[in-house]
Parts: structure tokens; C-alpha cells; sequence
């Protein structure tokens, strides 16, 4: 997803009332980027908060997991999900992993309670000529439930009224604890879907209905948390893990005015959508560069760093 996919940051034709709204009642970052312009490190650093190359996920060797990949995020990586854990939280995972689809590697293993998804991208999957002959030597695309393939080639077109149902049921269901919920959409990754409900709904065509359908599954997620309850008090985070992929043409997304996208070190690679929303901490209807401002006490150092602290990080 570009950073000028949404409405809200310009985009011309694509409709995402859900993702406004939460700009508008949150916060806006127009310098907010992804740590890599491909999927597999970029994700590894959203769930450690390191560079990926520390974690072996970014390398001459690894640029993404592929389904004959032997590779994933070591077990030795903190992840979020770990530390929430720690901390009290319920933790789950629904969506796209991509960070490994072996034992020790699944998100069950890096401090998630439950899992539900696909392992890796939805484009990797057994690919047949007119004949029937198999082109490639993927395994079917498994959908998994902790580390148990339930369905093998799911319909695609399902994947995003699914996985919201599984997300607004993890919600429901820890209504009354803290909890942590990674919700990582296989789309608009290539090829593109959306359900019956929202073909033929956009001017932006297939592309913008997929947006325009995660933007509805935001919607339905919010509406969740006002009913449970859990609206003020939930920090609720949307981005991308990298550019557009420009190379599809009208099926890949916008960078607005920034050069170029997935797969690059250009600015539309790595510059993506970035919008948090948490009405009991965050003020509303704020632009902000990055989170350097927001983390700075009377321009000086953090509060994290000032007399003589400093962040212990472990070795690769």
C-alpha cells in the first residue's frame, strides 16, 4: 500500500471514511517509514523493533521467505507479542505472518496466544498452464489455525470479511483484558480480491476496492471497540509494510509525489501510510512529521535517556 492510498493522504478517487476518521480523531505522520521496501524484513522489525538485518531476516540471501524457505525470525528475537505477553496480555495474530513457516518460526512461537492465516503471500501458491501443468513447485497456499492447515487454496475473495471476524472475535472474547491483536492484511499485495460486496464499487477499479474494503474492515473494528467498551482506551495503529508495487500497473498503488516503490531504497518505497488513534492519550485531528516530536519533553532528550540511561540491546 503507497503512502498516497488513502483519501486522507491525497488520493484522488479511493474513498477510506474509516482511516479519515481515525486521522482526524488521532494522529497523521507524513514522514513515517517502513524499516525495508519488501515484506519479510519489514515485518521483522515492526515485530522487534530492530533492524531486520540483526534478526538474518535482510540479507544478500534473503530478501523474502519463499515457501521452500528454510529461514525464519530466530527464536533467540523479542518480539511485541513476547513482551505484551509478559506484561498480561492476550495476544493474537490473524492475517499474513511471512516471517518463517516452520517449526520454532510460527507466531505461536514469538508470543502469540492464537493464530489464524496465511504463512506467507497470497501470489505463492501452485500455479498451472492451460493444460494443467503445474508451472512451479509450491504447495498448495495452506490457511492455517495455530500451526494446523485448516483449508488449503482458500478463496481469496473471503480472506478480508474472515480474518475481520476472527479479529473482532478476539476482541469480544477479551473484552475484559488487556490485549494485543496483529491484523495483517494479505492485500493489496498481487493478486488482488475483494468480496462480492465491494466489486465494482470504486472509480479506482480493483485496486481502490481493496483499499476501500480494508478501509470497511477498519470501520467494522472500531464499531467493535465502541460496543465492547474499549473505544477510549484502545491504541489502535494502521501502516504498510512497504511501497507500491508500480510495476502492476493499475493493480499497484500510488506513492503520490515520492519516486518509485516496493522493492526500491526510493522514498515510495519505504514512505508509507502511518495513522494512530487512542482518544484517552492522543489529541485529535494532529499532522505530525514523525513521532520525534511527540517523544521530546521541552526539546530536550527523552525522558528514557536523561541521567546517564541507556537502552540495553543484545547482540546478532
Amino acid at each position: 500500500m503507497g503512502y498516497a492510498d488513502m483519501s486522507s493522504y491525497g488520493h484522488p478517487s479511493i474513498e477510506t471514511p474509516h482511516l479519515d476518521r481515525m486521522a482526524r480523531e488521532g494522529i497523521r505522520f507524513t514522514s513515517w517509514y517502513s524499516a525495508s521496501s519488501v515484506c519479510t524484513p519489514s515485518r521483522a522489525a515492526l515485530m522487534t523493533g530492530r533492524l531486520p538485518v540483526r534478526s538474518g531476516m535482510a540479507s544478500n540471501k534473503v530478501r523474502v521467505l519463499f515457501p521452500r524457505s528454510a529461514l525464519g525470525l530466530p527464536a533467540d528475537e523479542l518480539t511485541i507479542a513476547e513482551g505484551l505477553k509478559s506484561a498480561g496480555y492476550a495476544t493474537a495474530m490473524v492475517g499474513k505472518w511471512h516471517l518463517g513457516h516452520h517449526d520454532g518460526f510460527w507466531p505461536t512461537d514469538h508470543g502469540f496466544d492464537e493464530y489464524y492465516g496465511i504463512p506467507y503471500s497470497n501470489d505463492m501458491l501452485r500455479r498451472y498452464d492451460e493444460d494443467g501443468k503445474q508451472l512451479n513447485n509450491y504447495p498448495p497456499l495452506p490457511m492455517l489455525e495455530g500451526t494446523t492447515i485448516v483449508d488449503e487454496d482458500p478463496d481469496q475473495t473471503q480472506f478480508v470479511p474472515a480474518f475481520t471476524e476472527r479479529a473482532i472475535s478476539f476482541i469480544e472474547r477479551n473484552r475484559e483484558n488487556p490485549f494485543f491483536l496483529y491484523y495483517a492484511h494479505p492485500f493489496p499485495h498481487i493478486p488482488l480480491f475483494a468480496s462480492e460486496k465491494y466489486l465494482n464499487t470504486s472509480k479506482r477499479g480493483l485496486y481502490g476496492e481493496v483499499i476501500e474494503e480494508i478501509d470497511g474492515s477498519v470501520g467494522r473494528i472500531l464499531d467493535a471497540l465502541k460496543s465492547y467498551g474499549l473505544d477510549d482506551n484502545t491504541l489502535l495503529v494502521f501502516t504498510s509494510d512497504n511501497g507500491p508495487w508500480l510495476t502492476f500497473d493499475q493493480e499497484g498503488g500510488s506513492a503520490g509525489l515520492f519516486r518509485n516503490g516496493k522493492g526500491t531504497t526510493w522514498e515510495g518505497g519505504h514512505r508509507v501510510p502511518g495513522v494512530m488513534r487512542w482518544p484517552a492519550a492522543i489529541k485529535p485531528d494532529q499532522t505530525r512529521p514523525n513521532l520525534r516530536r511527540d517523544c521530546r519533553n521541552d526539546g530536550r532528550a527523552p525522558h528514557r535517556l536523561r541521567n546517564g540511561g541507556r537502552h540495553r540491546s543484545r547482540q546478532s
